[in-house]
């Protein structure tokens, strides 16, 4: 739980307030009691380099958060986290769906997030409501066989 709401800190900027949030705490709690909370971590350093939180109801399975520590950006982190997750949780046809900055978002080129679903498959969807912040969301999907 430190190391998730640690990497929530440094994204509070693009996501709105979550380390405070009681309602996000609750997120948390209840990925880690299911199992559904996924996390990178260095041998070498004692924070997170990344965590996920999946949505693995069939169908349609949902990542509802996926963080990579600003140190980790670019090194593969969110694409092994997307491969586990897709390991563990998809199983048959679905799709795989999430909601990220929509492209007037400053989150979007600063955090790399549409590129980086988009390099993993994903295509851009309708617009979703607008981020705890005001920013702009988009959906993004994934059909999966």
């Amino acid at each position: 739980m430190p190391g998730l709401l640690g990497l929530a800190a440094e994204v509070e900027q693009w996501f709105g307030p979550m380390v405070a949030e009681p309602g996000f705490h609750r997120a948390l709690h209840e990925h880690i009691r299911a199992g559904a909370a996924l996390v990178a971590a260095s041998p070498a350093a004692p924070d997170l380099l990344g965590g996920l939180l999946f949505g693995a109801q069939a169908p349609v399975y949902r990542v509802h958060w996926l963080v990579v520590a600003q140190r980790a950006r670019g090194t593969g982190v969110g694409r092994a986290l997307m491969a586990e997750a897709q390991r563990r949780f998809v199983h048959g046809p679905g799709r795989i769906e999430v909601v990220t900055f929509g492209a007037d978002h400053p989150g979007a080129a600063a955090s790399g997030a549409r590129v980086f679903y988009e390099r993993l498959g994903f295509t851009p969807a309708e617009p979703a409501d607008p981020g705890p912040e005001g920013g702009s969301r988009q959906t993004y999907r994934r059909t999966v066989p």
